[in-house]
């Protein structure tokens, strides 16, 4: 445990020298990720219902139907509709999910959208890497780092023990429903020979103390083979976009969100304090509205985190282990370095380019 501990500690150091170099250089460092042999496919994961909420019912149940998840990867618990458990009720939770889930179940949909949190923790990363108490007394420190961060692995149970997850949540069961059909519309689609282009866009703005990811952002350009382009702009570019298959910016509330620009399988977050309330964002903008304006997967923080980057999806880590055809749920959550208080979103398996 220590030799991990030690690790990870290191690799979070490095991360803030390369954004502290990035601040004086003229082009963002460049990242390297590892070659990823296999994705994640519905035969490895496992899916959780609450009884208690009739939402969840009814968008697990089509979810299963959609993805084919296996009946005996289904795991029925009885939980409060609220933002947030407290520890007790979580224990329950993951005592039951850790004993009624097979062992070939490698990663976790949460068919719910409240609760998101276990205190100042999200529920993603509690349920997948164990409630963090620590980060809780004083949430601007940095937080556990994750054995996952930039893995080559597509077997994270096996290989770590852990199981990563993702909320399916959305504002109704409609627009959860249509969220699950873009998942499944994505597949594939991307990468190929003969197959239309894509943008990832990344946009500078104004506001400095949630503008530090763009240090990190990759330079504007062809991705390779991929059929995507870098796209970096300004805050206040006023020309449309279309085709958007990643899109990253910093600032509290993205508007408008034009629907127009998304294609299925688009992640898009931003980096601010509370974009993981997703029922209360204390007036910033919750990351569900990129779901609700078409986007298929996104990622924001339920407490606190002050702005390490760290605490945030890295934009190549992300985009990179994505275009090589890992699943939103993978690329999620292999570009967040310390995830304690950050939660996931959208359909996990969303897979839009092929698996090179």
């Amino acid at each position: 445990m220590q030799r991990w501990c030690s690790r990870w500690v290191v690799l979070g150091l490095l991360l803030s020298a390369a954004w502290a170099w990035a601040q004086q250089a003229p082009e963002p460092p460049q990242t390297s990720v590892p070659r990823i042999a296999g994705r994640l496919t519905a035969a490895d994961v496992g899916l959780v219902i609450n009884t208690a909420d009739p939402y969840s019912v009814e968008v697990g149940e089509y979810y299963a139907a959609q993805r084919g998840i296996a009946p005996e990867h289904i795991v029925r618990v009885e939980l409060p509709v609220r933002n947030s458990l407290n520890v007790l009720e979580f224990g329950a939770l993951y005592s039951q999910v850790r004993e009624q889930m097979p062992p070939q179940v490698q990663a976790l949909a949460l068919a719910w959208t409240q609760p998101f949190a276990v205190e100042c923790n999200s529920i993603t990363s509690a349920l997948s890497l164990g409630f963090e108490p620590e980060a809780c007394r004083k949430t601007c420190a940095p937080s556990r780092a994750s054995p996952y961060f930039n893995a080559r692995t597509h077997k994270p149970f096996t290989e770590l023990g852990i199981r990563p997850s993702m909320l399916l949540a959305s504002r109704s069961v409609a627009s959860a429903k249509a969220l699950i059909d873009r998942g499944v519309a994505a597949d594939g689609k991307l990468g190929k020979l003969g197959a239309p282009s894509a943008f990832a866009v990344f946009v500078n703005t104004q506001d400095r103390a949630r503008n530090v990811r763009a240090a990190l952002f990759p330079p504007a350009g062809r991705m390779g083979q991929s059929g995507v382009a870098v796209v970096r702009r300004e805050q206040a570019d006023p020309d449309p976009l279309r085709r958007v298959v990643l899109y990253q910016t910093g600032l509290t509330r993205q508007n408008p969100i034009d629907p127009q620009q998304w294609i299925p399988g688009a992640l898009a977050d931003h980096l601010t304090s509370f974009g993981g309330q997703l029922m209360d964002g204390n007036g910033q903008m919750s990351v569900l509205e990129w779901l609700e304006a078409g986007a298929t997967a996104s990622y924001g923080t339920v407490s606190e985190p002050c702005n390490h980057l760290q605490k945030f999806p890295h934009p190549q880590v992300l985009l990179l282990h994505y275009l090589q055809g890992a699943t939103a749920l993978e690329a999620y959550w292999k570009s967040v370095a310390w995830p304690g208080q950050g939660v996931l979103v959208g359909e996990p398996l969303a897979a839009p380019f092929v698996l090179r």
